[in-house]
């Protein structure tokens, strides 16, 4: 990515000898907009990072696995400060600049030793070709890194935008995602890359779930440092960027509910015909955070009462005698009846599926919305239950 260096190292954070640190920079200063997590437990890396985001710009980043930095009081703000200010001084930049990122377990404070002699080693590592190592870095329970660049065109002009996100579990946003960062050359306004990833993030990590909990940690920060020349100023030009960007965020999303935390199926719910679109969010979102439903998906069990009923007790206007399920277009229920065993054996055939397309139809208006979903497995509470042992 052109303007932007990566890196990232085994600092000693972790104690399984895996890459614990990570860092981005750009190489000038960068317009840059975020979106934090809605939890009113929040790590210690937000509060201070959500002050320095409203000014518009950010040149480094440096991200920690293996400790969130979160519930650790006024000592986690100033070790976070302190991090910030060591980064920068080995930088050369103003600490201003600096936004810094923790995820991992809740309740411990920084090994700050640790970080004396990670930032320094980390900040003389930084290349273009590192961002595997920084992708790697940020990870906790996820089995792979993710990753996505695209390129765009405007004006006969390319661009390029990059996604690099973390997340496996605790896994049910309200604003962005546990941890993603997007990278691109575009000249744009803070105002502008704020508006666009709002928007983008409704469309992808704001319709997304593994286990129902919303992280602490939550951050989606994107940086624009105006390399490609490329201005996004008009209406056209606003509009190919955003679809850049929500294919970005789409396919990060899908990344992240893929690699949950011990999952074995892949889900995407419609809900369509309801009376409202929150009528269809609530719908969908219930569903999908349903362990009713999730277990069901895993054990390939076409349990449909389990679906409907989630709809009923969403809070969304339904009428079960009208609603219609498929799964990927096989009808196992229409205008709210069975369609009994034929249709189930046929429905169970395509639960054994990795990757399944579930449609609730309620029948009662025009408005439709979706959630990305994975089902529940017996490693995902063996994962969690030894999280921290």
């Amino acid at each position: 990515m052109k303007g932007f260096k990566f890196a990232g190292i085994h600092a000693g954070i972790k104690d399984n000898g895996k890459k614990d640190l990570g860092m981005i920079y750009s190489e000038k200063p960068a317009v840059a907009a975020a979106l934090f997590t809605q939890n009113k437990v929040i790590a210690a890396p937000l509060i201070i990072g959500k002050e320095k985001i409203k000014s518009g710009l950010c040149q480094a980043v440096l991200v920690n696995s293996g400790n969130a930095n979160c519930f650790t009081g006024q000592k986690g703000i100033e070790d976070a400060k302190i991090c910030s200010k060591k980064l920068s001084h080995n930088l050369g930049i103003t600490d201003d600049l600096v936004f810094v990122s923790s995820t991992g377990v809740i309740g411990a404070t920084l090994p700050m030793d640790k970080f004396k002699t990670g930032i320094p080693e980390i900040a003389g590592l930084l290349s273009q070709n590192h961002v595997d190592d920084f992708a790697n870095a940020i990870l906790t329970t996820d089995t792979h890194s993710k990753i996505v660049k695209l390129s765009g065109e405007i004006s006969d002009k390319k661009f390029s935008i990059m996604g690099i996100a973390k997340g496996s579990g605790m896994i049910r946003p309200d604003m962005a995602t546990m941890l993603a960062y997007v990278c691109t050359d575009v000249k744009i306004s803070a105002k502008d890359l704020k508006t666009a990833l709002k928007s983008a993030s409704e469309k992808s990590f704001n319709r997304i779930s593994i286990d129902g909990d919303t992280s602490t940690n939550d951050t989606l920060l994107a940086l624009a440092n105006g390399t490609s020349m490329v201005g996004i100023y008009d209406v056209e030009s606003k509009k190919n960027f955003q679809d850049i960007l929500d294919q970005v965020c789409f396919e990060l999303a899908s990344m992240i509910v893929k690699d949950g935390e011990g999952a074995t199926k892949f889900v995407k719910i419609t809900v369509k015909g309801a009376k409202t679109k929150h009528d269809a969010f609530k719908a969908c979102e219930s569903i999908a955070h349903s362990n009713l439903v999730k277990t069901a998906i895993y054990g390939e069990d076409p349990n449909w009462g389990r679906i409907t009923a989630a709809a009923g007790r969403s809070g969304a206007d339904v009428d079960p005698e009208k609603m219609d399920l498929f799964f990927d277009g096989q009808a196992l229920v229409l205008n709210g009846k069975w369609l009994g065993i034929e249709a189930e054996q046929k429905t169970a055939l395509i639960m054994k599926k990795k990757e399944i397309m579930i449609t609730l139809d309620l029948n009662l208006g025009q408005e439709s919305d979706f959630f990305l979903f994975c089902d529940f497995s017996e490693d995902y509470v063996k994962i969690n239950a030894e999280y921290r042992s």
